[in-house]
Formats: structure tokens, C-alpha cells, sequence
């Protein structure tokens, strides 16, 4: 009889867990922070003056310009981009974007909370901060830039997709596009500086570390994809690794929201890999319809649409509401004292939100369960991780079943 996992990913998973302890016991963020941080710091103040030079062409133009582009490349915008190109057809584009974005997501969030080095101060610098999304940004650390790392990482893996599905492409076309890329990256990168939310060595830590990133990714999608959609105890194996993944993340040196950015991330992913291994054969094999074809043309892409967005946005309040309510019951039937920060009521307070901050940075995230007196936890971690499986379960599973019975 097979076993609930193999022996390759016991292996995996107990080296994550080996790590996380052996990092918590010898407190390696905080010996690494002491050698980088105060060398970052030093960059970060002596790239003040080249922003403040950058900024001199302050226009309003310039403003709205580089704020929606940034836009363009957030988070929030991939989370909404995502279902659609599911739902066009590219459903293995769809899962490498998705697994890619969420690996860049907690590297990167995990260098900024590990070196923990400021952003450009402000005054002399100008930070502009035009929607809720940037005024969040703003919060955490600056080294990695997320935008320049993400930018470089997704432009660079859909040149790639593009290249290897049309490989008969005009030579004269690929270098048009690969020059478009790398506009693309360098007006993001320009654009966090004159926006004042990044210095000169965040942009170059997240273009090394972005071009890292590809170069690993480019050789291991094939075998990511495979094993998700053909491997054996998928299921059971990313449950796994999603909750190490909560406890494998450094302690900053002060709150941020990356946590939080992280736990939503990894709901998203474990929520498609769930669906997808489930419902490969049916709806996302490699001979699905796609858009812009006979077989599935914007009307019923619109129509996909128009049924698809309203539905994951349901299932999101829905998860939502009921994580909330059996998170805390289950936690009590098994005598884990919790609160909550902010999304269950009874739970949370003004000594609760402190608690819950200190707990949340004080330490790594693994030895506070297992290794100190802690009094209570945060039961909001676990309820944004189901938040968000639920949302994208939905967009991989629920979603098609419905486009399945409306003929779309």
C-alpha cells in the first residue's frame, strides 16, 4: 500500500522543518540583520541625493504615470489577472505565473524582513502613495524592491511561455519583444524611485535577485508542473508545506504586513494546486479551448467573466465567514488559547492587538509555538489562509464546473 507521502517528500518537508528550528535555535535572522542591515542603511542614505535628483522633474503627469504603473504590477493586480487567464485556456501559464509569483512573494518578503532596511527618509525624499495598496507597500522594508523582482521574474517567464509555444517567431519579433521587457522593467524600477518608495540599491537587489529567481525557475517549471498535475499525495504534501511555510519566515525588526502578504499568498497557492490536481483531466488540460479561438470567443470569454468574478468573490466572503467561525471552536475544543487582531470580535481588543504584534514579530514563527510560554495566537493567520485557498479552489474548480453547465 502507497504511503500518504513518499519518501522524497518526507525528506523535503522534515529538511524545511530542520531548518526552521535550526535557524530559531541559533537566531539567524538576527546575526544576519547585524551584518547586512547597517551596509544596506549606508546605501540607502548615500542614494538620497540621485532620488532627490529623479525628483526635480516632479510633474503631474510624471505622478499619474509611474502611480498606475505600479498599480499595473502589484499584487492586487495579479490576483484579479490570474483567474482571467485561467479561464482563457492558458491553464499551465495560469500555474506557473501563480507558483512563480508566490515564490518570489515570500523571497522577497523574507530578505526585506530579514535586513529589515529602511526605506528613503522622508523629508528631503517625496513618497507617494496614491492608492491603499502603496500606502501598505510603504510599511514594509525596502531591500528587495517586490515590484522590480516581480516585474523581471513574470515579463521574463511569459517571454519564455511565448517563445517555446511559437518557436517559428521572427527572430526581428523576439528582439522587439525582449527590448519591450526590459523598458518595461527599467520604467518600474525608475518609476519606485521617483515615487520616493524605493533608493537605488532596492531596485539593484531586486533585479539580481529577480534574474536569480528566472534563472531557477526556468529549470525546474517543467518538473513543478508535472508533479502538480500528475504527481502522487499532492494534496496532502502541499497542506503540508503551506503550514511549514507560516513558521519558516524570519522576525522582523518591527510589525509589517509581509506576513500577512505571505499567508494570503500561500492560501492562493495551495487553494490552486488543491483544484487544479482534482480537476486537471476536466478542466485545464493542454486541449481546453482558449480564447480568441472558434472554440471560445469573447462573447463567452465575457460571459466567463461576467459568471466567474462575482462567484470567487462570494466564496471569499464565504470562507471568510466560516474560517471565522471554526477556527476559534476548534481551537477551544483542543485548549488552544487564541485571539484575533482584528477579524473576529470576541477575540480581539486593544491588549489582544498588542499582544498579537509582539507575538506575531517578537520571534520566529515555529519556536513561538513549540518553544516559549506563549500565551495565546492569532487565529487571523489561519482564517487568511483559508480566505484565500477558498478564492482560488474556486477559480480552479468551482468556477469551470459552472462555465460546464452554462455551455462556456
Amino acid at each position: 500500500m502507497e504511503s500518504i507521502i513518499s519518501t522524497w517528500q518526507l525528506s523535503f518537508l522534515f529538511g524545511v522543518f530542520t531548518w526552521i528550528v535550526a535557524s530559531s535555535m541559533f537566531n539567524v535572522t538576527h546575526k544576519v540583520r547585524s551584518f547586512v542591515q547597517p551596509w544596506v542603511s549606508r546605501r540607502v542614505i548615500s542614494g538620497t541625493p540621485t532620488i532627490l535628483q529623479i525628483q526635480k522633474y516632479q510633474h503631474g503627469f510624471w505622478d499619474a504615470f509611474f502611480s498606475g504603473l505600479s498599480c499595473v504590477v502589484s499584487v492586487p493586480f495579479y490576483t484579479g489577472f490570474l483567474p482571467l487567464l485561467f479561464w482563457s485556456g492558458h491553464g499551465k501559464l495560469a500555474r506557473q505565473m501563480t507558483l512563480l509569483m508566490a515564490f518570489c512573494d515570500y523571497t522577497g518578503n523574507c530578505i526585506k524582513d530579514v535586513v529589515s532596511a529602511p526605506r528613503p527618509k522622508s523629508p528631503p525624499v517625496r513618497i507617494l502613495t496614491a492608492t491603499k495598496d502603496e500606502k501598505e507597500n510603504a510599511l514594509e522594508y525596502g531591500l528587495p524592491s517586490s515590484h522590480t523582482l516581480n516585474t523581471i521574474c513574470l515579463s521574463g517567464y511569459l517571454l519564455h511561455y511565448i517563445f517555446s509555444c511559437h518557436e517559428n517567431i521572427n527572430a526581428s519579433y523576439q528582439v522587439v519583444a525582449f527590448t519591450f521587457a526590459c523598458l518595461f522593467v527599467g520604467l518600474i524600477g525608475l518609476g519606485r524611485i521617483y515615487l520616493g518608495m524605493h533608493s537605488l540599491i532596492d531596485i539593484f537587489g531586486g533585479l539580481v535577485l529577480g534574474l536569480m529567481i528566472l534563472a531557477f525557475w526556468l529549470q525546474v517549471h517543467e518538473y513543478v508542473d508535472n508533479f502538480v498535475i500528475l504527481g502522487k499525495n499532492v494534496t496532502s504534501f502541499w497542506i503540508a508545506l503551506s503550514f511549514l511555510s507560516l513558521f519558516a519566515y524570519p522576525t522582523p525588526q518591527h510589525p509589517t504586513p509581509s506576513f500577512e502578504f505571505h499567508t494570503a499568498f500561500t492560501g492562493v497557492t495551495l487553494g490552486i494546486v488543491t483544484g487544479v490536481q482534482q480537476t486537471y483531466h476536466q478542466f485545464h488540460h493542454e486541449n481546453v479551448p482558449r480564447v480568441f479561438t472558434h472554440n471560445l470567443g469573447l462573447p463567452a470569454f465575457a460571459g466567463r467573466t461576467l459568471i466567474g468574478i462575482p462567484t470567487i468573490l462570494l466564496v471569499k466572503f464565504c470562507s471568510k465567514a466560516l474560517a471565522k467561525w471554526i477556527l476559534p471552536i476548534t481551537a477551544s475544543a483542543l485548549g488552544i488559547p487564541v485571539r484575533s487582531s482584528g477579524y473576529v470580535t470576541a477575540l480581539s481588543g486593544p491588549l489582544g492587538v498588542k499582544k498579537s504584534n509582539e507575538v506575531k514579530q517578537s520571534g520566529g514563527y515555529l519556536q513561538k509555538m513549540f518553544f516559549s510560554r506563549q500565551e495565546s495566537f492569532d487565529v487571523d493567520t489561519g482564517i487568511r489562509l483559508l480566505q484565500y485557498a477558498g478564492l482560488a479552489w474556486s477559480v480552479v474548480d468551482l468556477v469551470p464546473s459552472l462555465f460546464s453547465q452554462f455551455n462556456l
